[in-house]
């Protein structure tokens, strides 16, 4: 498919899960994809399975929540390939605890990787985005984000200000060319939420309409999708991949 092959995409966070999965299908649609993520080698990774498949991509690996290592990010891709016209805003961490346990330092990681990030990602992608007249934005929420989440106060925090940053943002420069939506997955079977308690998947499964976690392919379809022309009236919208828990 060549549905996005006008784009030069970078991901953050997609060196596994759900970044990664964007990552491959936004290069199996066409789009040249810079590969972020904290970790060097699963940076690599990710652009080895897209050279592979055929795709072009190159790593960008640094921390979403510096300045100083998105602006690098964004610079490497420049380099090559001209400008981002398409970011997404991946990057996540998950911890759990009840918040009258919860560390200062453990929520502060948090909202600085999740809403800091998206912040930083959104700030460094617009502009150029507003010189040519065009561009579009998808940042990464969770559906904790609308409805909260057991022993997930800060995670759920930290979704909730990066759908309100997109809503803003949307209204912001929608009238000049640059799209700006959301995606805000159920829960999804990847590394990050295996790692919660046997307990907390348990019942969240157990409250899901559809009884069963997602995949990350399900929420790189939603990406593509709101990348794409096929999405040119989505504005400030928040799509759901998330097997009935949030019903709208």
């Amino acid at each position: 498919m060549t549905r996005l092959a006008a784009h030069t995409a970078l991901v953050t966070g997609a060196g596994a899960g759900i970044g990664r999965a964007i990552a491959l299908r936004l290069a199996a649609e066409g789009a040249k994809v810079a590969v972020n993520d904290l970790s060097p080698d699963r940076a690599a990774e990710t652009v080895a399975l897209i050279e592979k498949a055929g795709g072009e991509a190159l790593p960008t690996p640094g921390d979403v929540s510096s300045p100083e290592a998105v602006e690098a990010m964004y610079s490497t891709a420049e380099s090559a390939w001209g400008r981002v016209t398409l970011a997404v805003n991946n990057a996540g961490i998950v911890h759990q605890a009840k918040l009258e346990d919860l560390a200062v330092e453990d929520f502060d990681r948090m909202i600085a990787v999740h809403l800091r990030g998206c912040f930083l990602g959104c700030r460094r992608a617009i502009n150029p985005m507003l010189a040519a007249g065009q561009g579009v934005i998808v940042n990464i929420a969770s559906q904790l984000g609308q409805i909260g989440g057991i022993e997930l106060a800060h995670y759920s925090a930290a979704k909730a200000g990066i759908i309100g940053l997109t809503k803003s943002l949307a209204r912001e420069v929608s009238s000049r060319g640059v799209r700006v939506n959301a995606v805000a997955p159920g829960p999804i079977a990847t590394e990050l939420v295996m790692a919660l308690s046997d307990d907390w998947r348990a019942a969240k499964t157990a409250e899901l309409p559809l009884g069963r976690f997602g995949a990350p392919e399900d929420v790189a379809a939603t990406v593509a999708f709101l990348a794409s022309e096929d999405a040119k009236i989505y504005v400030g919208q928040t799509l759901g991949p998330n097997s009935g828990d949030v019903m709208l």
